[in-house]
């Protein structure tokens, strides 16, 4: 025996698909609103408006010709060897976690060789990004990368 497809049939299956559709969005919008950790800036029209200095400045610290190699130790504090960067050089960092579950962690670092240093505060375990501040010789040089 074949059963008619009434306008209650439609109903429940227009009303099944539509819910089934909201429910997959609330649940994407809860995920997306939980992970994502903050601002990257805090007004994109000023941020364009100093972009062309921002370009300026990483050229002027390209043709410094400084570079760093970081080493996470198995202690968790960082090592920084330095290449090219005059003596008496000053190392200091800010880490962030990229989704922004735990705060930002200042780092300071004291020098144990001629061109390596040594952060005072052992850095959590997990992802970071290291915001790596060097001054020397009235020059400052700025790199950002990722640890894991």
């Amino acid at each position: 025996m074949t059963r008619r497809f009434t306008g209650r049939h439609a109903t429940a299956i227009i009303a099944s698909f539509f819910g089934v559709v909201i429910v997959v969005n609330l649940i994407m919008a809860s995920f997306a609103t939980s992970t994502f950790g903050g601002i990257v800036v805090e007004n994109t029209y000023v941020a364009s408006q100093e972009f062309n200095g921002w370009l300026e400045q990483a050229e002027e610290q390209k043709a410094l010709g400084w570079d760093a190699v970081t080493t996470w130790r198995p202690d968790n504090r960082l090592a920084v060897r330095l290449t090219g960067v005059p003596a008496g050089a000053e190392v200091k960092a800010t880490a962030r976690h990229p989704v922004g579950r735990a705060p930002d962690q200042q780092l300071t670092f004291s020098a144990i060789a001629d061109d390596r240093f040594l952060s005072h505060a052992p850095l959590g375990d997990g992802r970071w990004y290291l915001r790596l501040e060097v001054n020397a010789a009235g020059k400052t040089w700025r790199r950002q990368e990722e640890l894991r």
